[in-house]
């Protein structure tokens, strides 16, 4: 008896076809047997899906950050919520046993997001009192180091569980139609938000003092969408892990192609981010098969020399 084929065995057409016949009052003959269409259901359609989401989180959350700190290296995890996620993760995998963890990883991964930045922005505003963004950003590296030491601690405790600590470091997108549940609330929220202060982050980009003239609340503008970028973030390392640098890369290319207007580089980012981190996907199923390389080793190949390439074109242009 022949094996059952993957879902890279599923010809393009035949997907489409398919997905037409699952519209509403739509019927298209995919000719595809009901185990590949149970593994186009359960297993590609959700994943691409999840894939799409967690890059739009994590580009539109640079984007965020970048608008806020006016500064284009910014990235989704600058104020420590890689390090807060990396730390309660290794906490759930180090203390709970098995499949016990299964469910407690996401939400573990969340609260740390969260806390991580939170964190950050208590310990800016106490230290800080006018110190204003240079403030805050010190505050996020103070508070990913500290996490960071006591993640390391952690992982030498339990040196046995150093392979699920690192493959959830280094990403994920197979999560499933539970995960796409759990992250869509949080998603739809922030990105909502953000996209709604898009012109905001256009005047808080002349200056703070040229903003406050021109009747803006800077401090109101800045925390909102920094908590909205904070969420958007939490909730994709909720559902995928660590996957860098899709929140510098893609808001830095959408700004050179589309210009420097948040009203623009907002939206362009949200659906630049989702087709990156699916392509990303696509090369870590294919490049080894049937071995799979962890996306987030795929946007460090991509993004890394890609983004030295866009800081040598911009240097050029400036000087």
């Amino acid at each position: 008896v022949a094996a059952p084929p993957s879902p890279a065995d599923i010809p393009p057409g035949k997907v489409a076809l398919q997905l037409l016949d699952w519209l509403p009052f739509v019927s298209a003959d995919s000719g595809l047997a009901p185990v590949e269409q149970g593994l186009l259901a359960e297993i590609r359609l959700p994943r691409v899906l999840l894939g799409a989401i967690v890059g739009g989180l994590l580009a539109i959350a640079g984007a965020g950050y970048q608008g806020v700190f006016r500064n284009p290296l910014a990235d989704p995890y600058l104020l420590g919520a890689a390090a807060g996620a990396g730390l309660t993760t290794t906490m759930a995998i180090v203390f709970m046993k098995g499949d016990e963890t299964a469910l407690p990883i996401p939400a573990a991964a969340f609260a740390g997001a969260i806390g991580g930045v939170l964190l950050a922005y208590a310990l800016g505003n106490v230290a800080g009192r006018g110190g204003g963004i240079a403030t805050l950003v010190l505050a996020g590296v103070a508070v990913s180091s500290f996490l960071t030491a006591i993640q390391t601690f952690l992982q030498q405790l339990r040196v046995d569980e150093l392979q699920r600590i690192y493959a959830w470091i280094l990403g994920d997108v197979g999560g499933g139609w539970s995960q796409i549940a759990l992250v869509a609330p949080y998603a739809v929220v922030s990105v909502v938000i953000m996209l709604l202060h898009g012109r905001l982050l256009d005047v808080l980009s002349v200056g703070d003092d040229e903003a406050v003239s021109l009747g803006l609340n800077v401090a109101r503008v800045r925390l909102v969408v920094l908590l909205a970028a904070s969420l958007a973030t939490a909730a994709a390392v909720a559902v995928s892990g660590l996957i860098g640098f899709v929140g510098i890369v893609v808001p830095h290319v959408v700004r050179r192609l589309a210009g420097g207007s948040y009203r623009t580089v907002l939206p362009l980012s949200l659906i630049g981010g989702a087709a990156f981190l699916v392509l990303a996907d696509l090369i870590a199923r294919t490049v080894l098969a049937p071995a799979e390389l962890p996306i987030g080793v795929v946007t460090a190949f991509v993004g890394a020399p890609f983004f030295i390439v866009v800081l040598r074109v911009t240097r050029r242009v400036e000087t």
